[in-house]
């Protein structure tokens, strides 16, 4: 007799990525999660689906999982003015002055802009802005969210002037006046003037972020950095079913995030997992705030910053362990990157499993390499940031310390394993990108010829691995995800091409066909 099931999928190749990182053709669903796997005609022999999926010549994997993200910043982005790919400053303001026509919002926002990319590659002033907005306030953050633009009316409403210090930042001045320019803790100082967005604001940036996240192939993402009024909306949201990806969300380490939720334990539910705190340790490179044990080769005497206290880092460390949270911090440079791991190996003995991280990880120095093995520190990496920066990171490092920089594949073989995010809306929202990354080692236009620094380069399981069950693992979400295996969540993505055996130039075309959640289809292609 023939068991009753939800479904059964059938595709050409159905790769598990299960330890044996075994394939087959045909998959049975039930109460959302994985029953069983084999040859077509012994599952539709065994089973009797009501819905049947038929994906010819179609390829799944595992639901892609964004282990690093600015979830719920993207959905503000996507609102906002959109700065990402300009030539230049003057068009950047061309924007900022479209959108606000469009908006008619007060406050002028926008995010994405890059003085790498322009010619000179020279941070801007506020001048332009000031012309275009003399009655507006202006934010203009940068595409890695560790610098900003604002005009003469938003330093104004934020109360800083040619007097003003920050601690952990730079207010950038000429002539002993501010250029408007902002690094890292300076660009708080603006934004705490900014009116926070009502909740109808914030649902409608979280469900529009969703749908981009669906259409990527992710079943899962990660919020590095959370506020406890966000949480308490994504929580309820889930449980409403407008949401329903799954969300790892680290919190925000501030008072109420610590009294509210972690000193009473993890938070494990079926689509909200909340068991870690993200904090930041120093900027970005391309914004010369990345905290370096030797100084900038384009900037002599300029070793950035360092955006958190040691003893504050210490002490939530303490917090963390004692009620079982993980700790995320990022590190951009060397010297921040030995600072986390000179604090955590106050708390972390040789051979524990509790998972704590470093985001990021993209420069590091080689002595301390061995010691992500030794402590069972996970790199949480973003392998398109190797592909994104690579024109101009030798003029920050120099050639000795560009060996140093993007070191995926000794990273991982520090522990066997690590995982690959985006840091969207830093990355654009596509998990293909961040594999081809790390497998060739090129950008979207397939340069270099070779490769950037290929003995870095990850072999196509590994880059699978470190986007599903590895990514998984580094939130203590393996035996629920990352793979598909019985008793796990039918969480699928499914693809056009066989990311194993698709030659280099197919990878470059390969398109996301559906993405499923629970046995549920959320994304489909038309």
């Amino acid at each position: 007799m023939s068991i009753d099931i939800d479904l059964l999928v059938h595709a050409h190749r159905i790769y598990t990525v299960d330890t044996a990182f075994s394939f087959t053709e045909c998959m049975a669903v039930n109460d959302g999660r994985i029953v069983a796997f084999g040859s077509r005609a012994r599952l539709e022999a065994t089973y009797r689906p009501h819905r049947k999926l038929d994906l010819g010549n179609a390829t799944v994997y595992p639901g892609f999982m964004d282990p690093h993200c600015h979830f719920l910043s993207y959905g503000y982005v996507l609102q906002r003015a959109d700065l990402f790919d300009t030539k230049s400053w003057e068009e950047a303001v061309d924007r900022l002055v479209a959108h606000h026509l469009h908006s008619g919002d007060y406050w002028v926002q926008g995010r994405g802009w890059n003085q790498n990319e322009w010619k000179p590659r020279e941070f801007p002033t506020k001048e332009l802005l000031d012309r275009a907005f003399p009655d507006n306030p202006v934010l203009a953050i940068r595409v890695d969210g560790h610098a900003a633009m604002a005009n003469t009316k938003a330093l104004d409403l934020a109360g800083v002037d040619d007097r003003t210090t920050v601690e952990g930042g730079l207010l950038a001045k000429s002539g002993g006046r501010l250029t408007g320019f902002l690094l890292d803790n300076a660009i708080d100082l603006v934004k705490k003037a900014i009116p926070v967005p009502d909740q109808q604001t914030r649902r409608h940036a979280l469900t529009a972020a969703q749908a981009k996240c669906f259409a990527a192939g992710l079943t899962s993402v990660s919020n590095a950095g959370t506020e406890l009024e966000d949480l308490l909306l994504i929580n309820s949201m889930e449980e409403e079913g407008e949401l329903a990806i799954r969300i790892y969300a680290m919190l925000t380490a501030t008072a109420d995030n610590i009294e509210r939720i972690a000193l009473h334990g993890p938070m494990l539910k079926d689509r909200l997992t909340v068991r870690s705190f993200k904090m930041f340790a120093d900027g970005a490179l391309g914004s010369r705030g990345a905290y370096l044990l030797e100084p900038y080769a384009d900037d002599p005497g300029n070793r950035g910053l360092l955006t958190l206290r040691p003893e504050e880092l210490e002490r939530v460390c303490g917090i963390a362990r004692a009620c079982g949270f993980q700790m995320n911090v990022h590190a951009i440079g060397d010297a921040a990157a030995r600072m986390i791991l000179d604090i955590y190996e106050k708390f972390l003995e040789p051979g524990n499993d509790l998972r704590w991280r470093i985001e990021h990880a993209q420069l590091v120095h080689p002595d301390d390499l061995p010691r992500f093995g030794r402590l069972g520190v996970i790199p949480s990496v973003q392998t398109t940031h190797a592909t994104s920066d690579m024109g101009w990171t030798a003029e920050r490092l120099g050639q000795e310390r560009m060996r140093s920089a993007h070191i995926y594949r000794q990273l991982l073989e520090q522990n066997g394993w690590l995982a690959n995010g985006s840091d969207f809306p830093i990355e654009r929202i596509e998990p293909l990108r961040g594999f081809r990354s790390a497998v060739l080692r090129k950008d979207d236009a397939g340069r270099p010829e070779g490769g950037f620094q290929p003995e870095n380069a990850l072999t196509r399981e590994q880059a699978l691995r470190a986007m599903t069950i590895w990514a998984a693992r580094a939130n203590f979400e393996e035996k629920s995800r990352g793979s598909l295996e019985p008793g796990k969540w039918a969480d699928f993505t499914v693809l056009d091409t066989d990311l194993i055996e698709a030659s280099d130039t197919a990878l470059m075309e390969a398109k996301v066909l559906m993405t499923a959640i629970g046995g549920e289809i959320v994304f489909q292609k038309h």
